[in-house]
């Protein structure tokens, strides 16, 4: 048996699925990933090569360097042009059957809800929400973006910032407490483009002592596989693809 009629016959005899995915699943929609060589982080850009990307998605940046973060954000993180790929339109086809009961993610560009997933858990926010830091006043997605003013600010004089966990920033603790019960409750939990190496949400798996574990990655994961664990270096639409044929969804 393969490991595609492996992962296929471990679904039909799962009963509650958890995904955890990270940014190799919108890599195939056409949005860079964070790490990678052609990732966010390696792209050169000389407006903003003085600053490491990890300050220019920062808490500090936001609020110390408020137009150098807004101009990044702009030219950055406005996905909404990007369509969902084959891997988030296969979860939704999988959810639709009952036995997935959540999709935990750590992507921001809100392409599971495009492709028509309900249980979404964004454990670091997403950038189709914006609100003031002030009063809470809720703006629409594409308000920063389209904004004509630098650094976007409310009436009350607060600023509209994105609903994304920044650097230095606390991770949204409801997403957080339904992904852990998820996770608790899951008889099978599917990581698919991640490298684990984001905390504290690449932490939130340890909650798993379910029955089976599938990984999904590019390149080998340190993680530590037990008897019933399948581990399968490719793309994740390559495999969500072959995995819809055999399970008819």
């Amino acid at each position: 048996m393969n490991q595609i009629d492996k992962f296929a016959e471990i679904i039909k005899l799962s009963k509650s699925i958890v995904f955890f995915g990270g940014a190799g699943v919108s890599t195939e929609s056409g949005i860079p990933d964070f790490r990678s060589k052609d990732g966010l982080y390696n792209q050169h850009d000389i407006q903003f090569d003085q600053y490491s990307p990890e300050y220019l998605l920062s808490h500090s940046c936001l609020y110390h360097n408020s137009p150098v973060f807004y101009e990044f954000y702009r030219q950055k993180l406005n996905t909404a042009d990007i369509q969902p790929n084959p891997a988030h339109y296969f979860l939704t086809k999988l959810e639709k059957t009952g036995k997935l009961k959540a999709i935990i993610t750590q992507n921001i560009d809100g392409l599971h809800q495009k492709a028509g997933s309900q249980n979404v858990l964004e454990i670091h926010g997403s950038t189709y929400r914006n609100y003031c830091d002030r009063c809470g006043k809720q703006y629409p997605y594409d308000y920063i973006f389209q904004s004509k003013e630098a650094v976007p600010h409310c009436q009350c004089g607060g600023l509209i910032r994105p609903d994304v966990t920044l650097y230095e920033e606390a991770l949204p603790q409801e997403a957080v407490y339904h992904s852990i019960q998820a996770l608790r409750q899951a008889d099978l939990l599917i990581i698919g483009g991640t490298s684990l190496t984001v905390y504290p949400a690449a932490s939130y798996i340890r909650e798993f002592h379910g029955k089976y574990l599938v990984v999904i990655n590019r390149d080998p994961l340190n993680i530590r596989l037990r008897e019933n664990d399948l581990e399968i270096n490719d793309s994740i639409g390559q495999v969500f693809s072959q995995l819809e044929k055999r399970l008819d969804l």
